[in-house]
């Protein structure tokens, strides 16, 4: 299974963005140094997360970005459908007749590597940005 940088760096964004939102918007320029992410790259990410509704952007001089809901309700896989980021852990498609490796058949594990896939994407819709969160606050306690 292979999860992209944008995967990963949306997700680290939305939380520290969800840990510094109480007061005012946030912008991407603190997230960049914070997360050591290319400003440049930050708004590739937001622009999406932004269509998809899960940021909202605050022009003016206080300006930046805030979430549209609550991080609880914010599951890791909105964030990465919203980023275009594809959990998968075959390389066939799962309702093709057609096998990974190209023959009439499934390969031979690919039932392994389906329900690895599932088990994995229903982690991702169990966790919440809170849930990220709170276990960050935790581990330094």
């Amino acid at each position: 299974m292979k999860l992209t940088s944008k995967g990963r760096y949306a997700v680290m964004a939305l939380v520290d963005l969800a840990k510094f939102n109480n007061l005012n918007p946030v912008s991407l320029r603190d997230i960049s140094i914070r997360q050591g992410i290319s400003l440049d790259y930050l708004e590739q990410i937001f622009s999406k997360l932004r269509k998809k509704e899960i940021v909202q952007s605050v022009r003016g001089n206080q300006g930046g970005y805030v979430l549209n809901k609550k991080a609880k309700e914010i599951k890791l896989t909105n964030i990465f459908e919203a980023v275009d980021e594809k959990v998968k852990t075959l390389q066939c498609k799962k309702e093709s007749k057609k096998g990974c490796n190209g023959k009439s058949t499934k390969c031979l594990t690919h039932n392994l590597w389906d329900e690895l896939e599932n088990h994995i994407n229903d982690f991702f819709e169990k966790k919440s940005l809170e849930d990220l969160i709170k276990d960050n606050i935790e581990r330094r306690l």
